[in-house]
């Protein structure tokens, strides 16, 4: 099975990067440089913004 690419835009990951304090990191050394306790956190933080979104809907 190959990646799934693009589920979050780079504008999201940018900003939830900035939110969590390492985008500094991205901008140094690619996504390749963050550790995998900040991709999880932000994933986690994605999750998050769509649980909020869908609660809005309702």
């Amino acid at each position: 099975m190959g990646r799934n690419k693009g589920i979050m835009s780079q504008r999201l990951k940018e900003e939830i990067a900035k939110e969590l304090g390492f985008y500094n990191v991205v901008e140094k050394d690619g996504w390749g440089g963050i550790t995998a306790k900040d991709a999880g956190n932000m994933v986690k933080r994605a999750v998050e913004i769509a649980q909020q979104n869908l609660q809005n809907r309702s």
